[in-house]
């Protein structure tokens, strides 16, 4: 019997099955298909990948696995070293929520442990990413980020030399999530311990962290049914912002306002995992949302930078335009801030990168969450303030200590550095432009200059989207933004624009006496309306807000065009105002321009 079980085994691993999957066949547990394998000897050979065409013998140390045949283990190629060496876990494929921007923090923990003498591994299973190149790591395992793979290899490298342990902070939630499950397994994680993390991801036992330090957080619940959701929703008041569990880029989060609309989206959010709850928290509306990446040695902190969100609270933060140092903050908010991140950071026992998210509304600094791993903005804020924060993160991970290494305190950036989001939305027909709790973004772009205006315009202009300086905007706005909306055409019109809206936005934009022309909108003619002046190239920026409503309204087919024909268009208050304060600042002056050399460490 065992000797059969051993062929199906072998036979399916050679198949491609998971350990996962087969446990799932076999009614075992994962650790039991595991240590059952390893029994019988079923366990990965290595092989390199060959760079060389077979032209001449290739030597990159770039290695992917596959299961043979028993008697063919003698054909391994990978060879572990006898030195002192360290495993980082990579972010794996690049997908909306999780991207490039993680490899730019591992191959900065890359270059660390060179400059500390430590071999660097690398798993990762992404080709597109600098991790991957052959040459950048010390040695590559070209494999998925799984418990399976990681620990093969783990127990492969574990043959010679000293393995320190693994570092999974820099790759994203893909990587540390498995955490736990490595460190159960008798693997050392290396930095900020898996028992932290998992307080931190630990809804019920992170507030109660927050209410011992004095940290408010934004009154919440989970719930698994449409019952319990309705009556957390009821206690704490709409809107309410719902998100299931365990998921990546903010995927599937939505604004509630009403019951009906819970009811829909819990019986959607039910339907498609019974197994997890879906949060809900109260949506701070009209509140400020707040970045910060910080660096901790389990005593001190080193605050990379505060950056403040050009939209308001409820566009994910991947999606959202932020500024270092921020603009509008008072001393007082940015005082508190840094005492909140301080505690956290030390009552976390953080060891490396922690990400922490707050909204500031009338006055009060509420935390959203903490991420003890590093964040998608550590690129953009190294490079903001010319200090390698994966880096530092990295000889802090290794036992260095901030002070020593003269990083204590907050940086003090140099320029304004603004960093605006790149969407893909010419390449997905039919996908509505707008922004809110669920991350559509795919790239990054930063503008870096003396004042906000001019960073804000290179970050536009990078991000391809051009601000006009002249000509015509195009003004319609949902009824909650109508309030905003006069001061805002009151700038335009002062700064040459002529202004174009539809009715009830025209009225707003009349009351206080600027000229505006009133056009139909796209239900009201056929012919003669926003989208034939659209087609006709004669509007030259679009603000256009929306509703929420996932209808295909008005607004849709006007956002769709605007992509369509290439035309600036904004989508928030608060981006049409920053969108002001660019124009306004390259029409008073020249863009500035510099060297990042002025800006970077090595």
């Amino acid at each position: 019997m065992e000797d059969k079980l051993k062929k199906i085994l072998l036979k399916a691993k050679m198949m491609g099955f998971s350990d996962v999957q087969l446990a799932n066949l076999l009614g075992m547990s994962e650790n039991e298909v595991r240590e059952l394998r390893k029994k019988y000897g079923i366990t990965p050979t290595y092989k390199m990948v060959d760079t060389c065409a077979a032209e001449f013998e290739a030597k990159t140390p770039y290695y992917y696995s596959a299961y043979e045949k028993i008697t063919y283990k003698e054909q391994d190629e990978s060879n572990p070293s006898p030195n002192k060496k360290v495993i980082i876990l990579g972010s794996g494929p690049i997908r909306i929520g999780q991207g490039v921007e993680f490899d730019y923090s591992t191959v900065h923990a890359i270059f660390a442990l060179k400059e500390m003498g430590i071999e660097a591994i690398i798993i990762n299973n992404n080709p597109e990413t600098v991790s991957t190149d052959y040459d950048t790591s010390d040695k590559l395992y070209f494999e998925p980020i799984t418990f399976e793979d990681v620990m093969n290899i783990v127990e492969k490298e574990r043959e010679n030399g000293e393995l320190l342990g693994v570092m999974v902070q820099f790759g994203g939630q893909t990587a540390i999530n498995l955490a736990m499950k490595l460190h159960k397994a008798g693997v050392k994680i290396l930095g900020t311990s898996p028992e932290s993390i998992d307080l931190a991801e630990d809804r019920e036992q992170f507030s109660k962290l927050l209410k011992k330090l004095g940290i408010p957080q934004a009154e919440g619940g989970t719930a698994f049914t449409e019952e319990e959701a309705i009556k957390i929703a009821e206690k704490i008041g709409y809107p309410v912002l719902v998100r299931p569990s365990y998921v990546l880029g903010g995927r599937a989060m939505q604004i509630v306002y009403n019951t009906e609309e819970l009811k829909d989206y819990m019986r959607e959010a039910v339907r498609v995992s019974p197994e997890h709850p879906v949060l809900i928290d109260k949506f701070l509306e009209d509140a400020i949302e707040v970045d910060v990446d910080a660096v901790c040695d389990g005593e001190d902190v080193f605050i990379g930078a505060i950056m403040e969100h050009i939209e308001e609270a409820g566009v994910h933060s991947g999606d959202s335009a932020c500024v270092i140092p921020p603009q509008t903050l008072p001393k007082e908010i940015i005082d508190t801030i840094i005492d909140y991140t301080t505690k956290l950071a030390r009552a976390l026992k953080i060891v490396g990168l922690i990400n922490i998210q707050y909204a500031v509304k009338d006055g009060k600094v509420y935390i959203l969450e903490a991420n003890p791993r590093a964040s998608r903005t550590v690129p953009y804020v190294s490079k903001s303030i010319g200090i390698p924060l994966a880096k530092i993160a990295t000889k802090v991970i290794m036992g260095q200590k901030l002070k020593d290494l003269g990083y204590v305190g907050i940086a003090k950036p140099k320029y304004v550095s603004v960093k605006e989001a790149v969407f893909p939305f010419q390449k997905l027909p039919g996908v509505d432009p707008v922004l809110g709790p669920e991350m559509k973004s795919t790239g990054e772009a930063i503008g870096i200059d003396a004042d906000f205006g001019r960073a804000y315009y290179k970050s536009q202009l990078s991000a391809n989207m051009e601000l006009p300086m002249s000509g015509t905007v195009f003004i319609s706005v949902k009824d909650r933004d109508k309030r905003h909306i006069g001061e805002i055409a009151k700038k335009f019109h002062e700064l040459g624009f002529e202004i174009f809206a539809t009715k009830g936005t025209a009225e707003v934009i009349r009351k206080e006496g600027i000229p505006v022309r009133e056009v139909k909108k796209i239900s009201e003619s056929t012919n003669d309306n926003i989208l034939t002046l659209i087609q006709q190239g004669k509007i030259d920026l679009i603000i256009n807000t929306s509703s929420g409503d996932a209808a295909k309204t008005d607004g849709y087919y006007i956002r769709r065009a605007a992509v369509e024909f290439n035309i600036p268009y904004i989508t928030t208050i608060q981006g049409a105002r920053a969108a002001i304060k660019a124009i306004e600042a390259v029409k008073d002056g020249l863009l500035g321009v510099y060297s990042l050399n002025e800006m970077e460490e090595n």
